[in-house]
């Protein structure tokens, strides 16, 4: 039975990890949820697992040592997913030391104490443990918007304050790899949708708002090109990566769902009007006046898109998800999940651990 370690989560990749894992392993693994529980991280996003026996539950920051520390020393982890981040543009423009705290101090704290934890007396590393770190495909930069593909041998060009302090965890794990043959993978994914999305990112913004007849901010001129994976794909593919890939290696997972920001909003709304019924007064709300072009992000990149071509080749990965298939997806979970939508938007998430854990 193979005992996981996922940092971070309680957040929006993280718990869908989560659920993946058990929905295709049930009983025969372990998990263990380490989350610091930022803004992002949302204990509800997991609480029809949390009594399962076979998964617990971690309060820790990953920038702390002897936490992390304890962990390994409780548990007998031979899997380590490595979530956990900040991972929002903006955000990182307004403080940029915090996603350099985090997810940079906070993955070296991690490798340091899993390569304490595996390592044997003759330098080597204890057999079939693996540590995957997840990244994004922001630190290749920016594409042309006529062409071209991230591979997974394009330069690191990033951008922003996120992006740089995401491939500085890259390289950290790139280095344990190289100076110490340390048991892991990276794997660098295109843009994320699907359930438990915390609402400041585009798609979920963009379905709570219209619902809401609020405003629905537009960067620039909209057409900045995403390429769009759903995260239950990418869920898999993480799985896949690290029971089949090869150790040190690098893979890039990518939805084939190219669109631009503006191509987005109006697959939203159009899926929306169709979706709710004519009796339901939110479709009211639910018009094309409602977008609003504000002034565009600083340093905003104009186009991403990942060539998946090698986790294809190698591993038999590839996206299953259309987007005009996941965004139906995507809009329904959010219809039968109002409560949860709600608890986000007004912060009143956060009391949850209090409810489920204090008396713990």
């Amino acid at each position: 039975m193979h005992t996981y370690l996922v940092t971070g989560g309680a957040g929006f990749i993280g718990s869908n990890y989560i659920h993946y894992m058990f929905k295709k392993y049930g009983d025969d693994i372990r998990i263990i949820n380490v989350d610091k529980l930022t803004y992002a991280g949302n204990l509800e996003n997991l609480k029809d697992i949390e009594n399962r026996p076979n998964y617990s539950f971690v309060r820790a920051d990953i920038c702390d040592k002897d936490a992390i520390s304890a962990v390994f020393a409780k548990e007998d982890i031979d899997r380590v997913v490595h979530f956990a981040a900040e991972s929002h543009v903006d955000r990182s423009i307004e403080s940029p030391e915090v996603f350099v705290q985090t997810n940079v101090l906070g993955t070296a704290v991690m490798l340091n104490c899993a390569k304490a934890a595996w390592e044997l007396p003759d330098g080597t590393f204890k057999p079939d443990h693996k540590f995957l770190h997840v990244s994004t495909d922001e630190v290749y930069g920016s594409l042309e918007e006529d062409g071209g593909y991230f591979y997974e041998t394009t330069p690191y060009a990033p951008h922003s304050p996120y992006s740089a302090s995401k491939a500085s965890s890259d390289m950290l794990v790139k280095a344990y790899m190289d100076t110490y043959k340390f048991p892991a993978n990276i794997t660098n994914c295109s843009n994320n949708y699907g359930p438990f999305q915390f609402p400041e990112k585009l798609i979920p913004l963009i379905i709570n708002n219209a619902l809401q007849g609020k405003k629905l901010p537009v960067y620039g001129d909209g057409k900045n090109v995403r390429d769009w994976l759903y995260v239950e794909d990418h869920a898999k593919a993480i799985d896949m990566v690290q029971e089949k890939g090869r150790l040190f290696e690098t893979y890039n997972i990518g939805g084939h769902n190219e669109k631009q920001n503006i191509q987005i909003i109006h697959i939203i709304l159009d899926t929306l009007r169709e979706m709710l019924p004519e009796s339901d007064p939110r479709r009211a709300n639910v018009t094309d006046d409602l977008i609003t072009y504000v002034t565009d992000r600083k340093g905003h990149d104009r186009r991403y898109a990942i060539a998946p071509d090698k986790i294809k080749a190698e591993i038999g990965w590839e996206p299953e998800t259309m987007f005009e298939q996941g965004i139906r997806k995507t809009i329904q979970w959010f219809f039968e999940n109002e409560e949860w939508m709600k608890n986000v938007t007004s912060g009143d998430y956060e009391k949850y651990y209090d409810s489920m854990y204090s008396n713990r």
